[in-house]
């Protein structure tokens, strides 16, 4: 284990990193968004596309440096694609990008430092966890620490090439419990006369916003069999 990893940062390493080599593995691109420190969003960039070893593959990655992040995020990803931010817990652009993350359908993964965000806030997070690091971290060397090893973990992954098929669990009964009961999270694309259409990570479909109100692109709403049952807090606000 590296020095200064505890056993449950080094649990999340290898998880983040087996499911980013998957990615990669199917086509995906990462984009790497730093508001706070943008010299770190460019560093994971060029780590992962200039590998420092011989024989290592190139993986697409992409520096994102933009005052509306959502607004570039929005037009650059595709589903299946991967959001690694790199910031404080504090940070409102890193917040409403991850939160914009799982509607999309990309895979979020949070390296940070100083007090950890709530639970769930990323699908992965990679964590300094001391109260002076929120100072220090992004300057002394645990950051880079993090995403150095997160890429030469996917590359260990790579040379298992059993490890980089997974299958979704399939849902095979006519009429999914557990789909049916859960509201997805979309945002609104468009409004037009046949309804609104939004976009989410199962893709656009065209629903019903009569009970919240008037919606404009952008907005965040909870959708349930067809219909936009209340609005989410954009984390911008």
């Amino acid at each position: 284990m590296a020095p200064g990893l505890t056993e449950a940062t080094a649990a999340d390493l290898a998880a983040a990193a087996l499911e980013l080599a998957r990615h990669y593995a199917a086509g995906a691109t990462m984009w790497c968004l730093a508001p706070e420190w943008p010299e770190h969003g460019r560093h994971v960039a060029v780590e992962f596309v200039h590998p420092v070893v011989i024989g290592k593959r190139a993986l697409p990655a992409v520096a994102v440096e933009s005052n509306d992040p959502v607004a570039a995020l929005r037009e650059l990803t595709r589903p299946g694609d991967v959001l690694l931010v790199v910031g404080t817990r504090d940070a409102a652009r890193v917040r409403s990008a991850l939160q914009r993350a799982a509607v999309w359908g990309l895979t979020s993964i949070w390296i940070g430092a100083g007090p950890r965000p709530d639970p769930g806030a990323a699908d992965h997070v990679l964590w300094v966890d001391d109260d002076r690091s929120g100072w220090t971290a992004p300057y002394d060397g645990r950051l880079v620490a993090r995403y150095h090893l997160l890429w030469e973990l996917a590359h260990v992954c790579f040379e298992h090439p059993g490890l980089l098929t997974t299958r979704d669990p399939a849902c095979d009964d006519e009429v999914c419990v557990t789909c049916s009961d859960e509201g997805v999270l979309a945002e609104v694309v468009t409004e037009h006369a046949g309804g609104t259409t939004v976009r989410s990570a199962r893709g656009t479909e065209t629903i019903d916003t009569g009970l919240v109100g008037p919606v404009v692109p952008g907005d965040l709403v909870l959708v349930h069999a067809g219909t936009a049952i209340s609005r989410v807090d954009d984390e911008r606000s």
